[in-house]
């Protein structure tokens, strides 16, 4: 039946109003016959995967961070350590990457201005190591029975509280550390005063806190079948809560350690 369609009577003859040819038969024929094309599937996430990696990472900053002691390195090594380590955390948090490299990466950089810090600290009050490593473990075991019994529940304003906490933290102490270029001490929050404990005490809070959050994650993943690969992430995260914990545990212990 001949359109009225000025437009498709236009149109040469054999030929679709998509502006495409009609196929030919044997090229229908071919179309059904080729194999259609579709992406692999992801394998979903798993906890046995998180748990592995997250070996993985704490292995390589734990390794890491013996060599930097057993080689002595000094403090310059150790601020590098973290300038790197730093960068790779920034590129890792705001492009949500799941590289294994440049977790890994931090796990080496981090690892070895953990090392330098804790020989030195070991060197003033001999076993404080194992003591945080000792409370480090613990407050890991406390937190994770915690969210595993509901004791304390992540909820968006939970978890709205633990950020802006936080944030307000690391600003605290970043303003700290610039005004002790100038006064000794700078605000008192790092001097082993009443106050300097007070803010350790916090910091190591805060810390478990980001804890909670980051066994919420990974659940969260596990149950809405993230990605495989988004392992890697998880497992940094709960590495830099841990290196967190453990830093601050370590600097706690010292308040009350004599020098001696």
């Amino acid at each position: 039946m001949e359109s009225k369609n000025p437009v498709f009577n236009r149109m040469p003859q054999g030929q679709q109003p998509g502006g495409y040819p009609t196929p030919t038969p044997e090229q229908l024929q071919g179309m059904y016959d080729s194999p259609s094309y579709a992406p692999p599937a992801q394998r979903p996430m798993t906890i046995d995967d998180v748990v592995v990696r997250g070996f993985m990472t704490l292995g390589t900053l734990v390794v890491s961070a013996a060599v930097a002691w057993t080689l002595n390195l000094g403090y310059g090594a150790a601020i590098a350590g973290v300038l790197v380590g730093l960068v790779l955390a920034l590129i890792i948090t705001f492009k949500q990457s799941t590289n294994p490299a440049l977790i890994l990466g931090y796990s080496v950089a981090y690892g070895v201005a953990v090392g330098v810090i804790s020989h030195q600290f070991n060197n003033f009050y001999d076993g404080i190591v194992f003591q945080a490593v000792l409370g480090t473990a613990l407050a890991f075991g406390a937190m994770l029975t915690v969210y595993s019994l509901r004791i304390i529940r992540v909820t968006p304003k939970f978890t709205k509280f633990v950020v802006g906490a936080g944030l307000a933290l690391m600003g605290a102490l970043l303003v700290n550390m610039l005004v002790s270029f100038f006064v000794p001490g700078g605000l008192g929050l790092r001097d082993g005063s009443p106050l300097a404990i007070a803010v350790s005490v916090i910091a190591i809070l805060v810390g478990c806190f980001f804890l909670l959050l980051d066994f919420d994650q990974v659940e969260q993943g596990v149950k809405y079948g993230a990605p495989a690969k988004y392992s890697w992430l998880m497992a940094f995260g709960l590495t830099m809560t841990l290196v967190w914990i453990y830093l601050e545990v370590l600097r706690l212990l010292s308040y009350f350690s004599g020098d001696d």
